[in-house]
C-alpha cells in the first residue's frame, strides 16, 4: 500500500485552492478558482480524462489547472483517481465555510441520446448515489485509456474528499463516450449552482449553523 502526503500549498483569501498529492503511483498538482470563468489547462496523460475535465471546468465556471504524472503504463486508475482527489480537496478548500452560498445545486444534460442528472448538497457529509449506466458501460475503454468503471470512481473521490452529497443519474444513454460526458457536464452544472454566491443568504445556510 501506497502513503500518500496531501498539503495546500496556496489558498487565496478569494475562493481559490491549490493541492499537491505525491505518492508512489502520482504526482499531482492542481490548482482552482470557484469565482473563474470556464478557464482550464489540464494535464493527466489520460487523454479522454482530460477532455472530461476541460468540460467540467467549461460548464461550472471554475477554472481548473491540473498537472498529473502517474503510473499509467500500469494503469490509469492512479492518475485519474489522485486527480479527483485533489479537486475534491481543493472544492473543499475553496469553499472555506460555506457561507453565502446557494448549498443546492441540480442539472439535467443532454449529449444526443443520453440524457444525465445531477443532484448536489454542499453538505459537509460526503454520499454519492449513481445510477442508470447500462450493463457493460463500466468494461468500455474509451480513447483508449480511459475505462467506464473509472466515472464513477471519480465522482466518489469527488464527493469524499469534498465533502458533498452526490447523486447522479443517467437516464438514458447509448454511446459510451456521450454516457461519461453527459455525467460530467451535469455535475460540472448543478456544481455552478450550488457554489455560487446567493445575495440573499446570510451566513451558513444550514439549521444547524455549519456545514
Amino acid at each position: 500500500m501506497s502513503t500518500a502526503t496531501d498539503t495546500v500549498s496556496s489558498i487565496a483569501p478569494a475562493r481559490r485552492a491549490t493541492i499537491e498529492r505525491t505518492t508512489s503511483e502520482s504526482s499531482i498538482r492542481l490548482c482552482l478558482n470557484l469565482d473563474g470563468t470556464g478557464e482550464s489547462a489540464i494535464s493527466t496523460g489520460v487523454p479522454f480524462y482530460d477532455h472530461m475535465l476541460t468540460a467540467l471546468s467549461r460548464h461550472s465556471l471554475i477554472d481548473l489547472e491540473v498537472e498529473a504524472h502517474g503510473d499509467i503504463d500500469v494503469d490509469v486508475h492512479h492518475t485519474v483517481e489522485d486527480t479527483a482527489i485533489c479537486f475534491g480537496e481543493a472544492l473543499r478548500q475553496a469553499l472555506g465555510n460555506k457561507a453565502g452560498i446557494r448549498r443546492f445545486g441540480e442539472a439535467t444534460v443532454p449529449l444526443d441520446e443520453a440524457l444525465a442528472r445531477a443532484v448536489v448538497d454542499i453538505s459537509g457529509r460526503p454520499y454519492l448515489i449513481h445510477k442508470g449506466e447500462p450493463v457493460g458501460q463500466e468494461f468500455h475503454l474509451i480513447g483508449g485509456h480511459f475505462t467506464g468503471s473509472m466515472t464513477r470512481h471519480a465522482f466518489e473521490a469527488i464527493a469524499y474528499h469534498s465533502g458533498i452529497c452526490l447523486h447522479i443519474d443517467l437516464i438514458r444513454g447509448r454511446d459510451p463516450h456521450h454516457i461519461v460526458e453527459a455525467q460530467f457536464k451535469a455535475l460540472a452544472r448543478a456544481l455552478r449552482a450550488a457554489v455560487e454566491p446567493d445575495p440573499r443568504v446570510s451566513g451558513i445556510p444550514s439549521t444547524k449553523g455549519s456545514l
